[in-house]
């Protein structure tokens, strides 16, 4: 009888080991044990320490999966917000492209890129010029736009090369701007992922050396895009693999965040690859999603 069970017992008890293993090494994988920590460590902030932050709980998509129109057949990576024309702008790796959007996502322009490979971020800095990262290159650009422009060519442009020239596609797509101290920001994709600062002074000054940052425990699997909160000074991170958004405090710390899937912060359905973010001064923030989608989250007062 012993016998008899233990054969009928050991393929159920093979079965069991299995999805616990898969379910561990699936919890494993998207730190969902971190998360879980993280928001209990949420929950005993104070009332002053989460109105001093960005606290992404607080969010809520008001727009969503918006069809960036004429885009259908391209993919939209990176967004900044450019507070001089309250617009916004992502580019398109496919056929690479410069976007201007309005805060409602609708396409206001399109200016080609010529002499990028395979832009990925994008961000407007402190003097209203904007730069580009090609992920395949590694070089940043640097340029002012003219209102009337309808193409860019990097050839004629001064570039600035970020190293990691084994990184493949795996290099830097974040890039935020930040006027606090005056440096930008950037993101290492993954393998490993990592986060840098790297001072950038007005149009006829050089680039400073790039520096690697503190970066906390990070509990997502990639970085894809940056931003500043101008308010407070704190960084949103973007993970498009973990559906994340990130707030890091000024010394590189997690301080609150969201889940980019369906059925949480008013998302209908989730994001299935968040490419882009960028918030304006109000504190709204913007995420663009491969290959054209648009979201808008805004903060409930109350």
């Amino acid at each position: 009888m012993p016998a008899l069970l233990s054969r009928f017992l050991r393929p159920h008890w093979l079965a069991l080991t299995a999805a616990l293993f898969a379910g561990a090494t699936l919890i494993d994988y998207l730190h969902w044990d971190a998360r879980a920590y993280f928001w209990l460590k949420e929950q005993h902030l104070s009332k002053g320490e989460r109105d001093a932050s960005v606290w992404l709980p607080g969010y809520n998509a008001v727009l969503q999966a918006k069809l960036l129109e004429g885009l259908e057949d391209d993919e939209t990576s990176g967004l900044t917000y450019n507070p001089l024309s309250g617009t916004l702008f992502t580019v398109t790796g496919k056929h690479p492209l410069l976007v201007e959007l309005s805060r409602q996502g609708e396409v206001l322009r399109r200016i080609e890129l010529l002499g990028f490979s395979n832009p990925e971020g994008v961000e407007v800095l402190g003097d209203g010029r904007l730069a580009i990262i090609d992920e395949r290159t590694r070089q940043l650009t640097a340029f002012a736009l003219s209102d009337v422009a309808e193409s860019i060519d990097a050839r004629d442009l001064e570039s600035f090369d970020l190293g990691f020239a084994d990184a493949g596609n795996k290099g830097f797509e974040g890039i935020a701007w930040d006027e606090r101290h005056q440096r930008l920001l950037l993101a290492k994709e993954r393998s490993p992922l990592g986060l840098f600062s790297l001072p950038f002074p007005g149009e006829e000054g050089a680039a400073g050396v790039m520096q690697s940052m503190p970066a906390g425990h990070l509990f997502v699997r990639d970085l894809s895009s940056l931003t500043v909160d101008p308010r407070t000074g704190h960084t949103l991170v973007l993970s498009d693999e973990s559906r994340l958004l990130l707030e890091l405090d000024e010394q590189g710390e997690p301080l609150s965040f969201i889940s980019l899937i369906g059925g949480l912060n008013g998302l209908e359905h989730g994001i299935q690859q968040a490419e882009g973010v960028a918030m304006d001064e109000a504190g709204d923030i913007y995420v663009v999603g491969e290959p054209n989608l648009f979201y808008v989250f805004r903060k409930d007062p109350t």
